[in-house]
């Protein structure tokens, strides 16, 4: 059973919150958002928010990675915790790349959209790395893992072609 905590009951729960800095206040809110076509999931021009993919593979585990071993595939900046990774990334990217591009697995096979994902929230399926939104999808994408990735890769294509 996956552990509650804060953030994920306010993920969970769509909350709309105000966040107080500096004297200012912005509103923010958690709510997923659709978002634009592209072949990577990136923030800031830099891939799955900075996450070294062949972690997931060599220590099972995502671990963030560093501008200094960065490298650019597939019009996106990659960063890696070491040049080791680096150099075995751009050997193979589609190895170890996630799976559509990075955004949440779930959302491409159920609902054709494109989300954002979290680090933490990620399987490792017949040697492809998957990434979802939050530990709720998470739970909901482990219901039916085979059944999701013949709809993510039946929609895949479709998912970047109209948008």
């Amino acid at each position: 059973m996956r552990k509650l905590n804060r953030r994920t009951l306010l993920i969970g729960a769509g909350a709309t919150f105000v966040l107080a800095a500096g004297g200012g206040a912005v509103l923010m809110s958690l709510l997923p958002e659709e978002l634009e076509a592209r072949p990577v999931f990136s923030e800031n021009g830099v891939a799955i928010r900075g996450t070294d993919p062949v972690s997931y593979f060599t220590e099972q585990k995502p671990v963030l990675g560093s501008e200094k071993f960065a490298a650019d595939w597939n019009g996106t900046t990659w960063h890696f915790a070491s040049a080791d990774n680096r150099e075995t990334f751009l050997a193979d990217p589609d190895r170890y790349a996630p799976q559509y591009g990075g955004f949440c697995a779930w959302a491409v096979a159920e609902k054709g959209k494109l989300y954002s994902t979290q680090p933490q929230n990620w399987s490792i399926v017949d040697g492809k790395l998957y990434l979802n939104y939050n530990d709720g999808v998470q739970e909901n994408w482990e219901k039916d893992i085979p059944g999701f990735i013949e709809e993510g890769d039946r929609r895949w294509p479709e998912v970047l072609a109209t948008k």
